[in-house]
């Protein structure tokens, strides 16, 4: 491929998407809807570092497009691998680059109202909570250089409104830092603090409208509390908290059918299931396994799959080395536990890509790609497609989670998925 032809699209996607970070999504969204799929330089650099071979040959067929948003690429809290996660500016870039679904993680305040954050309380490594008198609500406060126990601010800290005035980062700290404004540094050097400046936290309801705005689906995830006793005091219990997550969805006029709720708490799944089979349908059920894990979490039996079917489950999601295997010839291959799970009549769903450094490999890149310990089939960055070529092809996967949706988006058009 000649770099030359690729330089004036690299150049709108990041005139795009820094624009994108200037507007506020109130103003913008509301009279507005853009539909043009930019994709970036990044897919078109993976491909060009490709082997020689059949899927080389295949994706750089697509080289030029067109591209089209795909439910296939589900951009995973938003486009996190460059933008802060669970912003306005994440969802708008996932959107931008083509995912057809786009993840808010819902947890709660003080007040009851439903928020996007990956986790209750990890407000002091993605927002400057520690930094700001909020510091005093958390549950540890940052109080200096390697404290013990560790800083914890938790959503459920705040009022919504005290959530609002927090700014978002890259999720990072510097745990020897001597100041709280150095505490809130430690970003990756694969991933970047350019797109920060003009981010925006969420709450549920803001994300749902954006979505709309944007044009794309929803897969709102349950999350659950590290501090269960406020879940039993605001909702009144898990089931009230489970009822008041559709019910937002709901009161904003979501259509069941473009909802794909997930929970990694399987009375989460059931209970939707039972009581609003309409979002129950197409419930994901997040697989907890994990080998890494004190004690180690294991995978299900072929028995336990059929049993989650019976029970009206229909879509089940593994991390995506769950689903994956490496031969003697050192070619990826569908995992056994793959070939269970769709046995088991399950629709699969995984989880993420485009969130480790694979520069060196997968060696080298840490638990999503623990299917490939020694290296073998992953040795380079590019070399992520041939995983993705295979949950595609030979898994069978609806869609995948992904960090960049470019990348994702790129395969998805290339191979004709919807």
């Amino acid at each position: 491929m000649n770099s030359l032809k690729i330089l004036p699209a690299a150049l709108i996607m990041a005139a795009s998407l820094v624009n994108t970070a200037h507007a506020d999504w109130h103003d913008r969204d509301n009279h507005q809807r853009n539909d043009n799929i930019q994709l970036g330089p990044r897919p078109f650099y993976l491909v060009e570092g490709m082997d020689a071979g059949k899927l080389k040959d295949r994706l750089l067929q697509c080289k030029n497009g067109p591209f089209y948003r795909t439910d296939f690429s589900i951009a995973h809290r938003g486009g996190a691998l460059l933008f802060p996660e669970h912003t306005d500016t994440a969802y708008r870039g996932g959107a931008r680059m083509g995912a057809g679904i786009v993840e808010c993680d819902v947890t709660f305040t003080r007040d009851g109202e439903l928020v996007c954050r990956h986790s209750e309380c990890d407000l002091h490594t993605t927002t400057n909570i520690v930094a700001t008198d909020l510091n005093n609500e958390c549950t540890v406060p940052w109080t200096g250089p390697g404290q013990n126990p560790a800083p914890k601010c938790c959503t459920s800290d705040l009022t919504v409104d005290e959530f609002k005035s927090l700014k978002p980062k890259m999720d990072s700290s510097n745990p020897n830092a001597t100041t709280a404004e150095g505490y809130l540094g430690g970003t990756a050097s694969w991933r970047t603090d350019l797109y920060t400046g003009h981010a925006h936290v969420m709450t549920f309801r803001e994300s749902i409208a954006l979505n709309k705005a944007l044009g794309v689906k929803h897969t709102p995830e349950l999350k659950s509390a590290e501090h269960q006793d406020r879940v039993d005091a605001i909702f009144g219990s898990q089931a009230g908290y489970a009822q008041k997550f559709i019910d937002e969805l709901r009161e904003a006029g979501v259509k069941p059918k473009d909802v794909w709720a997930q929970s990694f708490n399987k009375d989460d799944i059931l209970y939707w299931i039972k009581n609003d089979p309409a979002f129950g349908k197409q419930a994901v059920y997040l697989d907890s396994i994990d080998p890494t894990a004190k004690p180690p979490i294991p995978r299900l039996s072929l028995a336990e799959l059929q049993e989650l079917k019976r029970q009206g489950v229909n879509i089940f999601a593994p991390p995506m080395w769950a689903l994956l295997a490496v031969n003697d010839a050192g070619e990826v291959i569908p995992s056994d536990y793959a070939k269970d799970i769709k046995k088991a009549g399950l629709e699969i769903i995984t989880w993420t890509f485009e969130r480790s450094d694979l520069r060196q490999g997968a060696a080298k890149a840490g638990w999503y790609y623990m299917f490939d310990p020694e290296g073998k089939a992953i040795k380079k960055d590019s070399d992520m497609y041939k995983a993705l070529d295979v949950l595609a092809r030979k898994v069978g996967i609806l869609g995948i989670f992904s960090d960049w949706p470019a990348t994702v988006t790129y395969y998805a058009n290339c191979m004709g998925l919807k």
